[in-house]
């Protein structure tokens, strides 16, 4: 079986979803792409031999279409997932499943009502897949560190994207770590916190550096700095701090060079090169689920529900001056 899959949206995410399952992805082909730049979407179909459609609701409603991948705008996924639904179709939707709760409590609602075997949402925290990040999940199981006390985490890009403001840093880009704290800890975030220094003379539309912090069901304390306009270089970090010893990634830069008395780190510009093999396993993961009808082991509705749920606390918390916030849970 050959899974026919359309992408919606195909900018820099959307084209390396199409490349990757056209390259490096077995049991899936491309079959139906669309973006609201038709050139931009019929040259990246052009590559791959696939079609394009004008509109995503076309694109869903497709017979040559099996399952979507929606790589859209945020403010229009909700709309587009519940049309996946409408038609019966598994969809990975990239992060976050919606910019707010009700949207997300609306969707999982929807397909729990559903009640099939194999859920149809499947949300994008390619983290999960991150060999680097397995590995700190086993250690942190083994016990080889004791019980977790402490998490420090950062994010940091470049340049933000245009556009933005200090809600979306929250909502785009600390929603990886958000998730990945729940992954890893394997517990409920219930409370949080939102702070920030001076703001980098380099955007103006939002505050950045942000600091989050975020406390487990189990009394864990993760403290994430999320930077977006950093430039030196796209960088993630994350260090478990356990009562009898501390386990952490690897440095994300790519290559050291030593010469002329002096060792340079070379970081990457974004997220791509680091997490090319995620997004991959990712994709294969969900595949081969589909072909061999089991249920989807990438992060489900609810998750995507849980993240955006704790990115709402935070944002109160942002416009109430820091205080600590509960999160509360649909």
């Amino acid at each position: 079986m050959t899974v026919r899959v359309g992408v919606i949206g195909v900018g820099v995410m959307g084209a390396d979803h199409v490349r990757t399952l056209h390259a490096v992805v077995s049991g899936a082909t491309v079959t139906v792409i669309t973006d609201f730049d038709a050139s931009r979407a019929a040259t990246i179909a052009e590559e791959v031999g696939a079609r394009t459609v004008a509109t995503a609701a076309e694109l869903i409603a497709a017979p040559d279409v099996d399952a979507v991948i929606i790589a859209s705008h945020d403010s229009a996924h909700a709309e587009q997932v519940s049309l996946c639904l409408d038609h019966r179709k598994p969809v990975l939707c990239e992060k976050p499943l919606a910019p707010s709760v009700d949207e997300c409590a609306s969707l999982v609602t929807r397909e729990e009502h559903l009640a099939l075997a194999n859920p149809l949402i499947s949300v994008g925290f390619m983290r999960r897949f991150h060999a680097p990040y397995q590995e700190l999940a086993t250690a942190i199981r083994s016990g080889s560190v004791g019980t977790p006390l402490l998490i420090r985490a950062s994010h940091r890009n470049v340049t933000a994207y245009p556009g933005g403001n200090s809600t979306d840093t929250v909502t785009n880009s600390a929603i990886h770590e958000i998730d990945i704290t729940r992954w890893l800890l394997r517990s409920e975030i219930v409370e949080v916190s939102w702070h920030a220094p001076k703001s980098t003379s380099m955007d103006t539309s939002r505050r950045d550096p942000q600091i989050l912090m975020l406390r487990t069901a189990d009394d864990v304390l993760t403290v994430v700095d999320v930077f977006v306009n950093a430039r030196y270089g796209y960088d993630v970090r994350c260090e478990v701090v356990g009562e009898t010893g501390a386990v952490s990634l690897a440095p994300s830069h790519a290559l050291t060079v030593d010469a002329s008395l002096r060792s340079t780190a070379t970081y990457p510009e974004d997220w791509r090169p680091l997490f090319a093999d995620s997004y991959r396993r990712q994709l294969q993961a969900w595949v081969d689920a589909l072909t061999e009808g089991t249920r989807s082991p990438l992060a489900s509705a609810r998750d995507g529900l849980r993240a955006i749920e704790v990115a709402e606390a935070l944002i109160v918390s942002m416009n109430n001056v820091g205080a600590v916030t509960p999160v509360k849970n649909s």
